[in-house]
């Protein structure tokens, strides 16, 4: 069974929407978009494994399909970023588009749950979504996503669309890798690590018995 990974920029308190400019998504009345842009330097740029799709095929939903359409397909033939993602395969999942013209590209039909789990039996690359953050939403419910790619900037937005929303599966991660570009940009990649562990850091009261134990240690050793 092939992988499926998520990657996405985000806030440092986790909001993903609209990284990449003004009139990126304006929903709700967003008014920070292209957040992202003054944390680029070289280093990012060198360090594209987690966001460029080289070596899969991409999982994208509505918005950051159309977004990414505009764009990636007028950009000059000696931009690698542009080659990627205009030559993968790419997989779009909606309820509301009808045809999808970037090439190579099809529509998931039905059950997005359902489509992707399909997917991810199949033989072929890993799959990959790009931003897309109620898609990654419902997938992190269903547990379909074998690893997270985030990269989070040191800035706050205060409101936004969200990674993790309110309604996320509770479940551990695991970080299998970290390093900060010269911006402060932190890219790391996470692994699912099973349901979340719990303790204290208060230690319980000593049974009746346990007390009458202790005491008589006490006692022997006075």
């Amino acid at each position: 069974m092939r992988r499926l990974i998520a990657s996405t920029m985000v806030s440092l308190d986790g909001v993903l929407q609209a990284p990449g400019g003004p009139e990126e998504d304006p929903t709700g009345g967003f008014a920070f978009g292209g957040w992202s842009f003054p944390y680029w330097d070289d280093e990012p740029d060198r360090d594209m494994r987690g966001l460029d799709g080289k070596d899969r095929e991409l999982l994208l939903g509505r918005r950051t399909y159309e977004i990414f359409e505009a764009y990636w397909p007028y950009q000059t033939a000696d931009n690698p970023i542009a080659r990627t993602l205009n030559a993968a395969r790419k997989h779009v999942a909606s309820r509301t588009l009808t045809t999808v013209s970037w090439h190579n590209s099809t529509l998931l039909h039905g059950d997005v749950v359902a489509a992707v789990t399909a997917l991810k039996a199949e033989a072929g690359l890993d799959l990959q979504i790009i931003g897309s953050g109620r898609l990654i939403q419902s997938l992190q419910a269903a547990r379909l996503i074998d690893e997270y790619n985030v990269w989070t900037f040191p800035v706050v937005l205060g409101r936004g669309k969200r990674l993790f929303e309110s309604g996320a599966m509770p479940g551990a991660l695991r970080l299998v890798s970290t390093r900060a570009s010269a911006t402060g940009v932190v890219m790391s990649t996470y692994l699912p690590a099973g349901e979340v562990q719990r303790g204290s850091f208060v230690q319980p009261e000593p049974s009746e018995k346990e007390a009458q134990r202790r005491a008589k240690l006490t006692r022997e050793a006075g």
